[in-house]
């Protein structure tokens, strides 16, 4: 675990990039989504139990560093076993380990419980390397935050790479978390 600082993300600060402002950059690149608002949702079951039939792939988003201190932005299906020890291997990155709520507020605007990909938005300053399960992109439709756990939006898979290449990141292809990963 990061323990490079301690404090939490003021709770009422605003984030740098709105829901809405974020649905706004989507739909100025031309890109599709459908977004249902719910409870606050914290975990993978909490979201199994409240979506009921909404389609596509459900997704889960890990936000780490590693022991050179390069961050990741690990993005999978919400079942994927995730071993970080092996997953290290994988990506080619050092150690890896969960990143602070601290370091997310700072890096991707965020506050715990809601890591996305859609966060991207909000690193300018490319310090995120960003990895996305090649299971989850055999789906269509894929499912995320949208920057806020109140809500999800559904985006189709060619233009969530369309998003993240436009906020500046080439997103890595990996084979990760299926039986026997």
């Amino acid at each position: 675990m990061d323990t490079a600082s301690t404090s939490l993300p003021d709770q009422a600060a605003p984030l740098p990039t709105s829901p809405d402002q974020l649905l706004a950059r989507l739909d100025a690149l031309g890109i599709q989504a459908t977004t249902h608002s719910h409870p606050p949702l914290h975990t993978v079951e909490e979201s199994k139990a409240l979506r009921g039939a909404l389609p596509g792939g459900h997704c889960k988003n890990l936000f780490l560093k590693d022991k050179k201190d390069q961050h990741w932005l690990v993005v999978a299906l919400e079942d994927a076993r995730v071993d970080l020890n092996r997953l290290d291997k994988a990506i080619g990155s050092a150690r890896l380990s969960f990143a602070s709520a601290d370091r997310l507020w700072r890096v991707l605007g965020i506050r715990p419980g809601s890591v996305t990909p859609f966060a991207l938005i909000n690193d300018t300053g490319h310090k995120v390397r960003v990895v996305l399960q090649k299971a989850m992109m055999e789906h269509d439709l894929l499912n995320y935050h949208p920057l806020l756990n109140d809500r999800t939006t559904a985006i189709r898979r060619d233009d969530l790479l369309r998003f993240i290449h436009a906020c500046g990141h080439e997103p890595a292809i990996v084979e990760f978390g299926r039986t026997g990963d």
